[in-house]
């Protein structure tokens, strides 16, 4: 009977450290353990390089702080390496490179650079193939730099306080090609500064969620296509010690998005898989529509080049977190001021591909152009319903900066020359142009709807298809041609 009862209590023990377990399998397998509040890791492959991101979940609300909802960290090519009773997790240098198959070539460039070992890890179980460790220390730290900004910004000096903070399970997923971990971190300290007091229900103990994705890196079936200071394109740039001495070592690929033709004999074909970009569902309309035509103006950029439906903008689906690098996401970001609105990508820093556009809008743009319009509007307070035509100017303006800030995150830096060549790109800052009409100001076409021709250029030079033997001098022509019409391009 003591045996029995004893036993009784084991499998009673057992039972309830399973119910406190949730496992998780995907890119890396991992187990979250509620009693403990950890999660524990499981390294099936050292030596294999993957991508890692963070992230900020959850803002500030203030623009002069700069700690937005939804903003994007650094991205990361690393690996964990098995060091005596450790895991290591390195960052290797990519800025500099050799592009051969010669091993000896590309190991000498690399112990000729210095690599970063971003966090060590104690193996707390051995398996058959793999390695488990203890994930939360590396979750529960300030990977973002929220107490650097806080101080650099004359708010404080705030330090992380792990028992104020705990692991958020709510978006921590695992998924074929990609896992995603979030921590809810509290920052105390002694607030010094007006801005964070304005935004903070408690200055001294300020919370917000950090995100970590860990990305399978894409296949070599990618190619990287040069950069062309001409062209519009964004570009990243590695040194290729591998690179003949006649030619520049310096090599610069243009950032965009992998788009194939399903059929390349086609004409006009769709794409094998489109890019799609997903709007934040807590966009109220008339935003929302307003977003969401802006942003598809760029599908007629791709029709000149022969895709059809190839760059589509949907709503984000509820069970769709918009940090998830599986999603490219228009975020409708809110602050307690008028801000920027900015676009920003996850890319691949072998190659330039992008792989996650990330847009942020700030909610109080609208606003201030309606106040704008408002100003130029004659009589504008002599009845409470006399509101549409600056609602209208308004959403003008909204619509052509959902298109500005996706342009940026498909891969184009600015255009400061298009207002000369009949507002030919989305991708300028324009000012609104104001007609007078019967002696009376007109706002009516204050904004220019639609892509521009700029937009198509870029378009071209970025995403056609060529044959390989021939891309240089057809990505030649293509700039060619836009400056004989009269186009041009200053950034």
């Amino acid at each position: 009977l003591f045996f029995i009862f004893y036993f009784f209590i084991f499998l009673q023990s057992v039972h309830s450290q399973e119910l406190n377990k949730k496992l998780f399998n995907g890119f890396f397998n991992f187990e979250y353990q509620e009693n403990s509040n950890k999660i524990f890791l499981e390294v099936e492959k050292t030596n294999e390089e993957f991508l890692y991101v963070s992230s900020l979940t959850t803002g500030l609300g203030s623009n002069d702080i700069g700690l937005d909802r939804g903003q994007l960290g650094q991205e990361r090519i690393v690996k964990f390496k098995k060091y005596g009773n450790k895991i290591l997790l390195i960052q290797p240098n990519s800025s500099f490179v050799a592009l051969t198959n010669n091993d000896a070539e590309k190991k000498s460039v690399e112990q000729a650079f210095a690599r970063s070992v971003i966090f060590g890890f104690e193996i707390i179980e051995t398996k058959k193939n793999s390695f488990v460790i203890d994930f939360t220390p590396f979750l529960m730290q300030d990977t973002h730099g929220v107490i650097n900004r806080l101080k650099s910004s004359g708010q404080g000096v705030y330090n992380l306080d792990l028992s104020k903070s705990a692991l958020e399970l709510e978006s921590t997923k695992a998924f074929p090609n990609n896992v995603e971990f979030e921590a809810l971190l509290t920052f105390v300290g002694n607030p010094k500064g007006k801005l964070i007091s304005s935004v903070s229900p408690d200055p001294s103990k300020v919370s917000v969620i950090q995100h970590h994705s860990f990305i399978k890196l894409p296949d070599e079936n990618y190619k990287p296509r040069l950069f062309d200071s001409r062209s519009g394109a964004l570009a990243i740039s590695i040194m290729d010690y591998a690179s003949p001495v006649q030619d520049e070592i310096n090599k610069k690929f243009i950032l965009r998005h992998r788009l194939e033709k399903l059929d390349p004999s086609k004409k006009i074909s769709e794409a094998k898989e489109p890019i799609i970009y997903y709007l934040d569902p807590g966009t109220p309309e008339p935003v929302r529509t307003a977003l969401i035509e802006g942003a598809s103006w760029w599908n007629q950029a791709f029709e000149s080049i022969g895709y059809k439906n190839a760059f589509q903008v949907k709503i984000l689906p509820n069970d769709a977190d918009p940090m998830d690098c599986r999603y490219n996401v228009i975020q409708w970001v809110h602050r307690s001021t008028r801000g920027w609105s900015y676009g920003s990508s996850v890319i691949d820093p072998r190659s330039g591909e992008i792989i996650k556009g990330h847009v942020s809008l700030g909610s109080l743009r609208i606003r201030q152009d309606f106040l704008l319009a408002q100003a130029l509007i004659k009589k504008p307070f002599i009845k409470n319903d006399n509101y549409e035509p600056m609602l209208e100017m308004a959403l003008a303006r909204i619509r052509q900066l959902s298109a500005h800030e996706v342009g940026h995150t498909i891969g184009f830096a600015h255009n400061f020359s298009a207002s000369t060549n009949n507002r030919s790109s989305v991708m300028d800052y324009p000012h609104p142009l104001i007609k007078i009409k019967n002696n009376s100001i007109d706002l009516s076409g204050a904004y220019a709807v639609g892509i521009g021709d700029w937009d198509k250029v870029s378009v071209a030079y970025s995403y056609s298809d060529f044959e390989k033997k021939n891309e240089k001098i057809l990505l030649d022509n293509i700039i060619e041609n836009a400056y004989d019409q009269g186009l041009r391009f200053i950034t």
